[in-house]
């Protein structure tokens, strides 16, 4: 197949690495992979692995809707001739098709859709746009059963709808370390053996809710559990969330690391991981987190209740709840319970949630689209 992946941007975020290791992953199974981005963040590019013929390219959008930048995709859709396009989210998609408009081209359109709320007046009006442009597709793909339900309850759908959950590398998420290593990673990072640390791996943005899990910290220390919390990610809110942390009395119980290619090692000092999103589809952090054998304790938003099995691999709590959330985390303080927890949460990911299934389920789809 000659295939074109087309993004917002290349920022850290889940649907971008999505849309990059699938044009990674379809490569090296001798596809011919295209990948462009309409706005200039290309924060993930180096994580692009295209051989030639394969290409990378920015379409330099300078505002939102920018015409000239979907003249430069239809130049590019007339120079490569892909036999499908395959968009992340509805924004992709609009560019894609105003690009096959302009270059008079048939090419068949897949979106894979990583949202479930669109809060605002604002974004409420763009979802107008988007049907139509969702429903001129020839295939939707949703990242979990719940998200497709709640989505084609509202119009979002195309001419066939499917959904393929997200997958994960597990051989390349693992956790290795030996006790030793683990306590000298920790010790790296100002952790005794006797703290019980929580992380978050994401942007710190408000829909992340970051600030929930400081505030949860905060009452577990005062009930006398030595937790302390590590941020594993980089955005806007991060000023905030640090003054609510001193405000909080966390002080030197709050790390906040900045974004980072390999979250493996700070993955390895946690002792549990937590998601606190107020909106999410399906949580590739989470995911992650599992395969390398922590459970997550995770709200109850979009996928979460077909990614946890609440009690078994994780814990799952209402959204907003931040007393729940706190019974919780004082649940997974006992070792024995999360070491069985993490151990199921692993199995979780082998069978259900791997890299391999996921690209399998697409290179399918997408040949079918091709044909």
């Amino acid at each position: 197949m000659r295939l074109m992946f087309l993004t917002g941007s290349l920022a850290y975020g889940g649907a971008e690495s999505h849309a990059i290791t699938l044009a990674n992953r379809l490569a090296e199974r001798g596809h011919e992979c295209h990948t462009a981005w309409v706005k200039r963040d290309s924060a993930q590019l180096a994580r692009l692995h295209l051989e030639s013929p394969g290409s990378a390219f920015c379409l330099n959008a300078a505002h939102y809707l920018d015409l000239g930048a979907a003249g430069r995709l239809a130049g590019a859709l007339e120079r490569h001739r892909p036999g499908a396009v395959v968009a992340a989210n509805p924004y992709a998609l609009m560019y894609a098709e105003l690009a096959c408009a302009r270059a008079r081209l048939r090419v068949p359109l897949v979106v894979i859709y990583h949202s479930t709320r669109w809060p605002g007046l604002k974004e409420q009006a763009k979802l107008l746009a988007y049907r139509l442009f969702m429903w001129a597709a020839e295939r939707a793909v949703f990242v979990c059963e719940y998200q497709r339900r709640y989505c084609l309850r509202r119009g979002l759908r195309s001419r066939r709808n499917a959904v393929i959950h997200n997958g994960v590398d597990v051989q390349h998420l693992r956790d290795t370390a030996t006790p030793a290593e683990r306590r000298a990673l920790r010790a790296r990072l100002g952790y005794a053996d006797t703290d019980y640390v929580v992380g978050i791996v994401g942007g710190l943005r408000p829909e992340k809710n970051q600030t929930q899990l400081l505030e949860a910290t905060a009452v577990l220390r005062a009930q006398g559990l030595a937790a302390r919390v590590l941020l594993i990610g980089d955005g806007a809110m991060r000023a905030a969330l640090e003054s609510r942390g001193r405000d909080l009395g966390l002080g030197p119980h709050l790390t906040i690391t900045g974004f980072r290619d390999d979250v493996r090692p700070l993955v390895t000092a946690c002792d549990v991981m937590c998601t606190c999103s107020l909106t999410e589809a399906l949580s590739l952090a989470a995911i992650e987190a599992m395969a390398m054998s922590r459970p997550v304790v995770h709200s109850q938003v979009g996928g979460a209740a077909e990614l946890i099995e609440h009690g078994r691999n994780g814990l799952l709590f209402p959204v907003g709840d931040t007393s729940a959330l706190i019974e919780c985390l004082r649940r997974l303080a006992d070792a024995p319970t999360r070491t069985a927890m993490g151990r199921a949460a692993r199995e979780t990911v082998e069978r259900r949630f791997s890299e391999r299934r996921m690209i399998d389920r697409y290179e399918q789809l997408l040949l079918e689209v091709c044909r």
